[in-house]
């Protein structure tokens, strides 16, 4: 199996990830900034993160579920299809004040459905293009770029759009997102999942994948810990557009200010992302990931703790880092210990544990931000990454070695399995 530098689907399907992943991060920067336009209350700036993360809760087990029946290209495809779409109709519709607010909120919660889609098609379709043995740098590079995309590029360009016009800050995510149909269509060949099973039931598919995942104490803990963090992140950026934007604001920044403000944690993420792989090689995986717990605790401290933009920069910076560090180690991972007609369901199941969390987090940094004060949304925050701490014992080296070799193991029954009935 060639390296995936030798892949040209490899390269198509990193175009196509970029490209998708500046649409996210403009959109993703430019809905509160509308909606401050219209609202100054924390729980309903807080609202548009809930409404753009709730499908992962709603619909992450059908569609990993679907992941592993339907080509996952295809369903890539669709997805982007229908979040461009969805764009355009908003810029078309006309409405003002309460009704806008209610259209960006519909507007999130679409774009929200269909990105579950798209994401768990996209992760799962990895190992199809690349090999299993080639994950950890194909990993790297697809984070580095949709970090460059998503964080580095989509929200300095998110708030330059917001301040130039409203529409025109929703159709550059459209015309992003058909770019990226073009070149994934490049990608050529069948990306449907081979199964052992002709016929079976959705309730079924989703039930194996649970199980799969709740008797892996390693991809569990993981889940979990995810899970954790993800609350904790998104109860602070769910109002930290009122820390941080505007002349009576902590920080006071200007609305391109605040998404330059997030490109210094892009910075982090993508040297993290490209020297993950010599980072875990030279820590260790285990120590690896107790860095970046502890990197991603300071970056929820560091607000409260100075108002100098710099700071805050440098800190998130490091927790960028951390982020890829983390990522590139974990979804490789993931990828080795799941057989590939499993990876969908196993994605889904994974994600509903550890993004579900990410419209409970939204809701919490409304609702303490709104009755208690935005400083100590930041304080639960950084608590509650702290106490991932105490989830490191289950993920020593040795526990990672020992459910690899569990992965050998079974890899090997599997061939002699379809060795005897071929000889059958």
């Amino acid at each position: 199996m060639p390296s995936p530098g030798h892949r040209p689907a490899f390269w198509w399907l990193w175009t196509s990830s970029g490209l998708s992943n500046a649409a996210d991060g403009v959109l993703k920067t430019a809905l509160p900034l509308v909606a401050l336009r219209y609202t100054d209350s924390p729980a309903v700036v807080a609202g548009i993160a809930l409404a753009l993360s709730l499908p992962w809760l709603l619909v992450s087990l059908p569609a990993g579920a679907l992941a592993d029946r339907w080509d996952r290209r295809r369903t890539m495809l669709v997805a982007n299809v229908v979040r461009a779409s969805a764009l355009v109709a908003l810029v078309a519709l006309p409405a003002d004040g309460p009704a806008s607010l209610g259209l960006l909120y519909a507007l999130a919660l679409v774009v929200g459905t269909a990105e579950v889609f798209h994401d768990t098609s996209a992760q799962s379709i990895l190992p199809q293009v690349v090999g299993r043995e080639h994950l950890d740098r194909a990993n790297g590079r697809l984070y580095a770029v949709e970090v460059t995309a998503n964080q580095f590029v989509g929200p300095p360009l998110g708030g330059v759009l917001v301040a130039a016009g409203v529409a025109l800050a929703l159709v550059s995510p459209a015309l992003l997102w058909v770019l990226a149909v073009l070149a994934l269509l490049m990608v050529r060949g069948s990306f449907r999942p081979t199964r052992a099973a002709a016929r079976t039931t959705m309730r079924a598919d989703v039930a194996e994948g649970l199980r799969f995942l709740w008797r892996r104490p390693v991809l569990r803990t993981l889940a979990l810990m995810v899970g954790v963090s993800n609350l904790a992140e998104f109860a602070m950026m769910s109002v930290f557009v009122l820390w941080a934007v505007g002349p009576d604001s902590v920080l006071g920044l200007s609305e391109p200010g605040y998404g330059a403000l997030a490109t210094a944690a892009a910075v982090g993420a993508v040297l993290g992302s490209l020297g993950a792989e010599r980072v875990a090689a030279r820590l260790g995986r285990t120590l690896s990931l107790a860095l970046c717990v502890v990197v991603a605790a300071a970056s929820h401290a560091v607000p409260v703790l100075t108002t100098q933009v710099l700071v805050v920069a440098a800190v998130w910076a490091a927790a960028g880092a951390g982020i890829a560090v983390w990522n590139v180690v974990t979804v490789s991972l993931r990828q080795r210990l799941t057989p590939d007609h499993l990876l969908g369901r196993l994605t889904s199941a994974y994600r509903l544990l550890a993004w579900g969390t990410m419209p409970v987090g939204a809701l919490l940094g409304g609702l303490v931000g709104e009755h208690v004060g935005l400083a100590q949304v930041f304080v639960v925050a950084t608590v509650l990454d702290l106490l991932l701490l105490l989830c490191l014992p289950v993920l020593r080296e040795r526990h990672l070695r020992e459910a690899e070799a569990e992965v050998v193991g079974r890899d090997a029954d599997d061939a002699l399995a379809v060795s005897r009935s071929d000889a059958g």
